[in-house]
């Protein structure tokens, strides 16, 4: 059986996979195309990955629901149940990870900007709840709401979730350096999130995407000194760069494997990787991690 994600979470540093959807890109997805038209169409692709991940040294595997959310699979043309597409995604998952690792439901925003009012935030709310739902029924271990950028929006997701499953919550926004400091595409400043998703009962806070490695560590020291729970971080392997009709990432397993430890000493509790991140990024993480285990 495998053991309480929240109580591993405090006693060593856990590993995330890295990304999945640059992975699903790599094996033929087409660029632009929604990646969970693959749950159905090409499930032995997904768990592929998965268990490349897994072989890399991964405890933590990440479904490919991240634009499950109701809204999303309609603006991306992808027709189907959404509570069962997000069911299979999770499925797919718990499968390959077996009792090896644990799975994180992956929740990504809907697409939808609340301030413009083009759908109800109790029909986003509703959405969120179905997302969920699915996978928890499918056999994910905790909700991973991902790459937010609006704070109301995630506090909708949030409370979607809790009405969804009684899985714990952990929420990770994109953050951006600016002249006021690190903050969401919509101006949410890391104090403002913390305080926020304490009072809405999240698990663990936590950043993904972004630039790099670097600007997360900057950003998990802020996180640090507001917030005492789990800190999650997954940044990019860089800045995306189009190359040859491609989406290119230039920091290779070596580069983000030297700046681990400062990563984990600013205070992440659980590291992965997001955009361009591949298994040799996170069995190169694995192995800084099993030196830093060793030390101790």
């Amino acid at each position: 059986m495998r053991p309480d994600l929240l109580l591993a979470v405090q006693k060593r540093t856990l590993l995330f996979d890295g990304g999945l959807g640059t992975q699903l890109q790599a094996r033929g997805l087409p660029v632009g195309s929604s990646p969970e038209l693959w749950n159905q169409l090409h499930p032995d692709q997904i768990a592929a990955v998965h268990q490349d991940y897994l072989k890399a040294g991964a405890e933590i595997l990440t479904t490919n629901s991240f634009g499950g959310s109701p809204k999303k699979l309609q603006m991306d043309k992808v027709s189907g149940d959404p509570e069962e597409i997000n069911l299979i995604a999770a499925r797919i998952a718990r499968e390959a990870a077996g009792e090896r690792a644990w799975v994180a439901g992956s929740v990504g925003p809907t697409g939808v900007i609340l301030a413009l009012g083009d759908q109800s935030e109790a029909e986003i709310q509703a959405g969120f709840e179905q997302q969920t739902r699915g996978l928890a029924r499918g056999g994910a271990d905790f909700i991973l709401l991902e790459t937010m950028s609006d704070l109301g929006e995630a506090l909708l997701a949030v409370r979607g979730a809790q009405a969804g499953c009684a899985l714990p919550i952990f929420a990770s926004f994109t953050f951006s350096p600016g002249q006021r400091g690190y903050r969401t595409l919509m101006g949410n400043s890391i104090p403002e999130v913390a305080a926020a998703l304490a009072n809405a009962g999240v698990a663990g806070m936590g950043c993904n995407c972004g630039t790099g490695i670097e600007d997360a560590i900057a950003i998990v020291q802020e996180i640090r000194r507001v917030w005492s729970g789990p800190v999650l971080a997954e940044p990019n392997a860089g800045l995306p760069q189009w190359v040859d009709g491609m989406m290119r990432y230039n920091e290779t397993p070596e580069k983000m494997a030297a700046q681990l430890p400062g990563l984990i000493a600013a205070g992440a509790s659980a590291v992965g990787g997001c955009c361009g991140t591949t298994p040799a990024h996170i069995l190169a993480f694995h192995k800084v991690l099993m030196e830093m285990h060793q030390d101790d």
